[in-house]
């Protein structure tokens, strides 16, 4: 006995095949999608420890010039209070070694004063008050008040003199 086929078989036969071939197709999409999913999460997390290296990279080297950061002003603002301080001891001290020598050559010109002052007046008592004076070329001893009665000359108008010759 044949058989023959009716439509109802060669339809259920297609049926068959099609829902042989669609879960065929169904298995292998859903295991192109797990590799896919399985790549595209190993891919991810090579791109997540790439990004956390990177990360890290980039935290040290932040941390690294906050480091230096602060030392560049550190630097710079001591030199400048070293500066500032040193400049102004320096200064200072030239100022008051100025003040001092002055102080001292003041001292030494006042009794320099001092000295000349006793030898003027020594000068005088030794002299008996006589000063020489000149004018117009001609010579005076200038005498004190009180010595000559009638002084032949008068020198500046009011002191006694007397005239000396050349001779």
């Amino acid at each position: 006995m044949e058989r023959t086929s009716t439509a109802n078989d060669l339809t259920d036969r297609l049926r068959k095949r099609l829902e042989s071939e669609r879960r065929e197709i169904e298995e292998l999409t859903a295991s192109e999608l797990e590799r896919l999913g399985e790549n595209s999460r190993r891919v991810a997390r090579n791109a997540l420890r790439s990004i956390e290296r990177d990360t890290e990279e980039a935290t040290g080297k932040v941390r690294e010039l906050l480091a230096k950061a602060w030392q560049r002003p550190l630097i710079v603002g001591l030199s400048l209070w070293l500066g500032f301080f040193g400049g102004s001891w320096a200064t200072m001290r030239w100022l008051s070694r100025s003040i001092q020598n002055r102080i001292e050559t003041r001292a030494e010109l006042n009794r320099d004063i001092e000295d000349a002052r006793r030898t003027l007046a020594q000068l005088e008592v030794d002299t008996w008050g006589l000063v020489f004076h000149e004018i117009k070329g001609e010579r005076f001893v200038v005498v004190p008040d009180g010595v000559l009665a009638d002084p032949p000359w008068w020198v500046d108008g009011d002191r006694p003199a007397l005239k000396l010759s050349r001779e």
